[in-house]
């Protein structure tokens, strides 16, 4: 049991979910602060801090490395259809189980959650813990990223436009590029120059990257509470949206494993298949629940994926944990 706390608090789990919840709590005691009617711009700085976080993520994303991931592209397109197409249609088939208003609203924020990219650094961090193929979960989950900022907003639009409002599709898409692809590509640019010291500076770098998460939670959850829009949401509601979130992980994860064994990936190629495949990005949906909902409603939209992000990192922590027992035991009767 204490190895998997272990794990699961170098995933970032320990104390960042604490202080994700934390926000929300903060955000229901007091939500004024994190509204329009503040005086203090909160939403705008948080704005500004997601541009600096993509910014040095690219710093940190050398061109070679992106160029050597390209050879394995079985593995890359099996995680991207994973990622962007087969947890779409699972939330799509669901959903004539919400019929009521209120329940398609969580269908969305559930959708939302499924057309979102691949996560970057816990991906990584679960293949290495389970000795599976570091390189090629760098590239996946960085190409993630970058695929997710046109694939996610065209997602949205299908729904959405199938819906009573309008979505604008090439303004969203624009948001973003300004927002996530433009500070990625200058830091990729800067990479060559300053690409040591984000490497060597990454610790404090990833503390900004999560109080930029936290503030974009507190005020998304500021306007919810403040327009009410939880008031149909209770604890049993809760407990069933995260078993849901959990059920969705394993189903992915088990069927990821039964298409890598059908096209007979090697054991590392394997792990790298499944941890990348079933992962989920919290900070792209921040972002994007920023750009593509209206401030009260985005706290709704984050509900699930921060729901997934915690299950999906207890979970595949233990997953990680058991993979590793198995290559260590594996040596050791070699060994013998």
């Amino acid at each position: 049991m204490n190895k998997i706390f272990e794990t699961a608090k170098k995933s970032g789990l320990d104390g960042f979910m604490l202080a994700l919840i934390g926000m929300i709590v903060l955000a229901w005691l007091w939500p004024y602060p994190g509204m329009k009617e503040s005086p203090v711009p909160l939403g705008t700085i948080s704005t500004y801090a997601v541009s600096v976080i993509f910014f040095f993520y690219g710093l940190r994303l050398s061109p070679e490395k992106l160029r050597a991931g390209l050879v394995n592209w079985k593995l890359h397109v099996m995680v991207h259809l994973s990622t962007f197409v087969l947890f779409p249609l699972i939330a799509l088939a669901f959903r004539p189980l919400f019929v009521s208003d209120e329940s398609q609203t969580l269908w969305l924020a559930i959708f939302f959650l499924t057309a979102l990219p691949s996560t970057v650094s816990s991906s990584v961090v679960m293949v290495s813990i389970a000795k599976g193929n570091i390189p090629a979960a760098i590239f996946n989950a960085s190409i993630s990223s970058l695929i997710g900022v046109f694939i996610t907003p065209l997602w949205m639009g299908v729904v959405m436009d199938g819906g009573s409002g309008h979505f604008d599709l090439l303004s969203v898409v624009g948001k973003l590029a300004l927002q996530v692809l433009l500070p990625v590509f200058a830091g990729i640019v800067m990479n060559r120059r300053w690409g040591h010291f984000a490497e060597k500076h990454k610790k404090y770098i990833r503390y900004f990257d999560q109080s930029s998460i936290l503030l974009i939670v507190y005020t998304s959850f500021c306007e919810s509470f403040g327009e009410h829009l939880f008031s149909s949401l209770g604890i049993k509601e809760i407990v069933f949206l995260g078993i849901g979130m959990l059920a969705m992980f394993f189903a992915i994860y088990f069927l990821l494993t039964f298409i890598s064994g059908l096209l007979k990936f090697d054991r590392e190629d394997r792990v790298t298949a499944v941890f990348c495949g079933s992962k989920k990005s919290l900070v792209q949906g921040a972002v994007m629940s920023k750009v593509l909902f209206s401030g009260a409603q985005a706290g709704v939209m984050l509900l699930p994926i921060m729901l997934y992000h915690a299950l999906q990192l207890i979970a595949a922590s233990i997953i990680a944990q058991r993979m590793a027992r198995e290559v260590e035991e594996e040596v050791a009767l070699i060994e013998k």
